[in-house]
């Protein structure tokens, strides 16, 4: 995708395969990766008893739903966030460890999202639009039973595919969103060169200019 002209997005979500998070890291080094809240909410009230499980989800949720809506994106809001999850997991660490394990593990990039456009949050936590695709393209697979050529099977995925991507971009856009994300890109995309690595170069260059 790369190598066919695909630029480095900001944000890439994904679930937790190592495989794919290793691709992502390598290819797209400079992307903000955004584990999928949806998968981390069904993995951790898994390893809690049956009495608990609607309030574990329910506190899951608390955590990351922001309730003021003047509320700015950035770094601030990550570390509340992330308070939050320290919290969370102290609360419950006792009763059920291999929960809250699953809940420290890879802590940081289940609050990426917050550097975004609030309007953003919602959509860009989970990796839902995907996984939708995926199921409406088996579905699609079913029907037909078996494919006549491997060219037939790649065009019912692209049509398929194409069709959902439509929802995909129904992104709200104001002025200060906008302006969040050219600040995002500018900085992690294309940041400012340095002129000099450390201040010996800039000493002995002036030295040897005087």
């Amino acid at each position: 995708m790369r190598d066919r002209g695909l630029r480095p997005p900001l944000p890439i979500v994904s679930d937790g395969a190592k495989g794919l998070i290793g691709a992502v890291e390598y290819v797209f080094s400079h992307a903000l990766r955004q584990r999928c809240t949806i998968h981390k909410m069904c993995n951790v009230p898994a390893k809690v008893s049956k009495d608990d499980q609607e309030t574990v989800r329910a506190e899951f949720w608390r955590i990351f739903d922001i309730a003021d809506p003047d509320i700015r994106p950035g770094q601030e809001l990550v570390g509340t966030v992330q308070r939050r999850i320290d919290s969370f997991v102290a609360t419950w660490e006792a009763k059920y460890p291999a929960a809250m394990k699953a809940m420290a593990t890879d802590r940081a990039s289940r609050t990426t999202h917050l550097r975004f456009p609030v309007e953003h949050h919602k959509r860009i936590r989970h990796s839902n639009f995907i996984e939708r695709t995926f199921g409406e393209t088996r579905r699609r697979a079913k029907v037909i039973g078996r494919f006549p050529s491997e060219k037939t099977c790649t065009s019912l995925v692209r049509a398929v595919l194409d069709r959902a991507s439509r929802g995909w971009r129904g992104f709200t856009m104001t002025p200060a969103g906008l302006r969040c994300l050219h600040d995002l890109r500018r900085a992690l995309l294309e940041p400012p060169t340095m002129i000099r690595e450390n201040t010996n170069e800039i000493a002995e260059t002036l030295t040897n200019a005087a």
